[in-house]
């Protein structure tokens, strides 16, 4: 009869033959592609400013539906997830990896249906943040509001 094998013996069997992750060039990369989409953000905020001449304020709107836009049309053409696999993180905070996760969960249902697959499925992911999202600025709110009192 051959060995039994729990969860931990597995661990301990396979744990020399997994890769080793470069951690440091992993941060690094993250670092790089996160702050390029940044400088591209920035980018945009200034081109809105100065060629439409909106506030910077103003400005945000525009710029963030832009970066969303230009995401979701990557996630289609399927560049977006190779950018991701190459970041890391760098790629899935901004903006733009949130625009990735909705568009991604959209193209894979897509072939249930728009309302049963795209409409139902598209913020499986997305709403666990956009929740998080609303609760953590209305918890702000009121912690803003009873300190200037």
């Amino acid at each position: 009869m051959g060995k039994k094998f729990d969860s931990e013996n597995y661990k301990q069997t396979v744990k020399p033959y997994q890769p080793k992750p470069n951690l440091l060039l992993n941060c690094v990369k993250a670092f790089v592609v996160g702050g390029l989409i940044c400088v591209f953000g920035q980018g945009l905020t200034d081109f809105y400013i100065n060629v439409f001449d909106y506030s910077q304020k103003d400005a945000a709107n525009p710029t963030a539906a832009t970066l969303i836009l230009i995401a979701s049309l990557l996630t289609g053409f399927g560049i977006y997830d190779k950018l991701g696999q190459f970041a890391g993180a760098g790629s899935a905070v901004p903006i733009t990896g949130f625009a990735n996760a909705i568009t991604s969960a959209a193209l894979e249902h897509k072939s249930e249906g728009y309302v049963l697959g795209v409409g139902s499925n598209m913020f499986k992911l997305a709403g666990s943040v956009i929740v998080y999202g609303t609760v953590s600025a209305y918890i702000v709110g009121i912690l803003r509001y009873l300190l200037t009192q």
